[in-house]
């Protein structure tokens, strides 16, 4: 009976094991670009695996594996909203071993393709690229010059100077 009273009382939270949590959260977040599995992060929070899993979730409201999937999408967004990698290069650069998968995990997230994600993106990325001064210079209206002024007037200047031939 006292077992099943324990069972049903709700954990206090453990300091040390969300200390614990929080340091291989940090793990993740420093490796994300590497093949990680559970058992590895779970080392580096010093418990089990089933454990840590149950606790990560417990305490983050997802899984490693759906904490892990979001860093690497966030950094795969960040990628492409300021780089001109190829999607192939991104999305083996945070740590994903397929484009399709990567592609699909991404299109779940975003709700696009990571192309038309930098399609929609690539204003900011060319804003950041080229300096204001020189968007401003090519912007900006350039006033016509007092021969092009004339020219415009004059529908005869426009042709250059007749020759006069003898018939």
């Amino acid at each position: 009976m006292r077992a099943a009273t324990e069972q049903s009382r709700p954990q206090r939270p453990d300091p040390d094991l969300s200390r614990h949590l929080l340091r291989a959260r940090d793990f993740i977040d420093a490796h994300y670009e590497h093949p990680l599995s559970v058992a590895e992060v779970a080392r580096a929070a010093h418990v089990s695996s089933a454990h840590f899993a149950r606790r990560f979730r417990a305490e983050f409201g997802e899984t490693p594996h759906q904490y892990l999937s979001s860093r690497r999408l966030e950094r795969a967004a960040y990628l492409l909203r300021n780089t001109d990698y190829s999607v192939a290069h991104v999305c083996l650069s945070v740590g994903f071993t397929s484009v399709g998968s990567f592609t699909s995990a991404f299109g779940r997230a975003y709700g696009m393709t990571p192309t038309r994600y930098r399609t929609r993106h690539l204003p900011a990325l060319i804003a950041r690229l080229i300096p204001p001064c020189v968007l401003e210079l090519v912007d900006r209206p350039r006033p016509k010059r007092a021969s092009e002024v004339s020219q415009a007037r004059d529908p005869l200047a426009q042709h250059g100077p007749t020759v006069a031939t003898e018939s």
